[in-house]
Formats: structure tokens, C-alpha cells, sequence
């Protein structure tokens, strides 16, 4: 889009990006407002300490209980004439996450639905923002502890996919991808790390056990992946970014 239709088309105080996610999320839920908003106070271009301005929950029933939690931010969200001829949306992709839960957690209080996934998406925000490196579809990373401080979880990597619902956008801003945050176990991280199976692979076995890759907390290695892993071809490793607070654990290692 040129910047002469993008003015005809909107105003200064419009959010072209903000109303292109949530055209697609209706897509997914038609006619359903969030189950809970996290917005926040004062928005990050103007000062505001997280670089997502707002993170949308949906509770699911289907395949079994789960919430799925959206991103806004990591693209351009608001007015911005030059951004509509990038063809990529400033970084070009949404954060989302897929979290398992029980029959009786999905019947709380909305504003008692878990946020920690959101924290998990600021501080991976923070860390793209900070560095200047991004993350697309295949890449990885492993922690030195679990996903969800504190917790005894056997998920302590990341692995990123296309979310397998709402895929890819296009916006007035250029394409955006949905890139899906899933929950690895130390084994599969470092089946991945060392490359002794490859990221298409191990996606198609944890497809297998779950199509939308939801992270389940209470999974472990003897319930995951356990067929040894096919080799994968040699490659040279790409260099790991240095991590940076507030990812000092998290992003200990990374891999593309």
C-alpha cells in the first residue's frame, strides 16, 4: 500500500495494525471478546516498561482445556505512514501461547486466568527489542530453569512455530506471523542443541501427540518424544546471541 491510499484510508488516530490482529482473531473466535485483556498503562513508544501494549486470552474447550494467549506489539500496531510500504510489519510477527489446563481451572474468574505467559512474552519482547534479534519460525532456545519460575515443570525450552490456527496476516503495515511459543523438555532441547534430530521432526512427533502444540506443564520426558531421534544433516551452528536482562536465564542458548 502507498502512502497516499494508506492516508486515504485512515486517520492519525487510527491502529491499523491492532484492528488487522483482531480481524484475524475473530476469524478464529467469531464474535467472542477476549476472556481477559492485559493492557498496559502507558504504551512503550511513549516510555511504557513492556513492549507488548496489550495481550488477549481466549479459553478453549477443544481439543481439551486450554488458554491461548495473543500478542500486540511485536508489530506495528498504530498509525504510521511509513510503515505501510515496508511489506513486513515492523518485526514482522505476534507472540502467541498455547497453556494446558484443568476442567476446573477453566471455570475461574477471568482475572484469575494465568499471566505468567504473558511475563514470558514481555521479557522475549524485551530481549528482541534490546538486541535487534528476532525470532521466526524454527528457531529455539533453552533456559537453565523451568518456563514458569518457580515451578517443578520439566519444560525449560522454547521452540517457536507458525501458530497452526491463525498462520499469517497480511496488514496495512506488511505480513505478520503468529509465531507460537511452545514448551520443550530438556531432552528435546537438547536433542534440538545438538542437532541430533531436526526442528521439522521433532514438530511432526509433538504433532502427533497434540495438532495445536499446546504446552502442558505436567509433561515429561517419559511421556514426550521418546523414539530415538533420527540424525540430522551436519550444519554449521549459528552463533548464540549474548543474553540480555531480563533474559539472563532464558536465552542462555538459541538456536535458528
Amino acid at each position: 500500500m502507498d502512502a497516499e491510499t494508506y492516508r486515504r484510508n485512515y486517520r492519525s488516530d487510527d491502529a491499523p495494525g491492532w484492528s488487522a490482529i483482531d480481524i484475524g482473531l475473530n476469524e478464529l473466535y467469531p464474535g467472542r471478546e477476549p476472556d481477559r485483556h492485559l493492557g498496559t498503562i502507558v504504551k512503550y513508544a511513549l516510555g511504557g516498561p513492556g513492549p507488548l501494549d496489550g495481550i488477549s486470552i481466549y479459553r478453549r474447550a477443544d481439543p481439551y482445556p486450554h488458554l491461548h494467549y495473543v500478542s500486540y506489539g511485536m508489530s506495528e500496531l498504530y498509525y504510521d505512514e511509513e510503515a505501510a510500504a515496508t511489506g513486513i510489519s515492523k518485526w514482522g510477527f505476534e507472540f502467541t501461547f498455547r497453556l494446558r489446563i484443568t476442567e476446573s481451572e477453566s471455570l475461574v474468574n477471568p482475572s484469575d486466568l494465568p499471566i505468567w505467559p504473558a511475563d514470558l512474552m514481555q521479557n522475549l519482547a524485551r530481549y528482541v527489542n534490546d538486541s535487534g534479534k528476532w525470532f521466526e519460525d524454527g528457531h529455539f532456545l533453552k533456559s537453565q530453569g523451568p518456563i514458569k519460575a518457580g515451578s517443578d515443570t520439566e519444560m525449560v525450552g522454547l521452540l517457536f512455530v507458525l501458530d497452526p490456527e491463525l498462520g499469517k496476516i497480511a496488514t496495512p503495515h506488511g505480513d505478520v506471523d503468529f509465531l507460537q511459543i511452545v514448551g520443550l523438555t530438556e531432552r528435546e532441547s537438547d536433542m534440538l542443541f545438538d542437532k541430533t534430530i531436526t526442528v521439522s521432526d521433532l514438530s511432526d512427533r509433538l504433532k502427533t501427540m497434540d495438532a495445536l502444540m499446546i504446552t502442558n506443564l505436567e509433561r515429561t520426558d517419559n511421556s514426550s518424544t521418546r523414539p530415538d531421534p533420527k540424525p540430522a544433516p551436519a550444519t554449521e551452528p549459528d552463533p548464540a546471541p549474548t543474553p540480555q536482562s531480563p533474559l539472563q536465564r532464558l536465552l542462555d542458548r538459541f538456536r535458528g
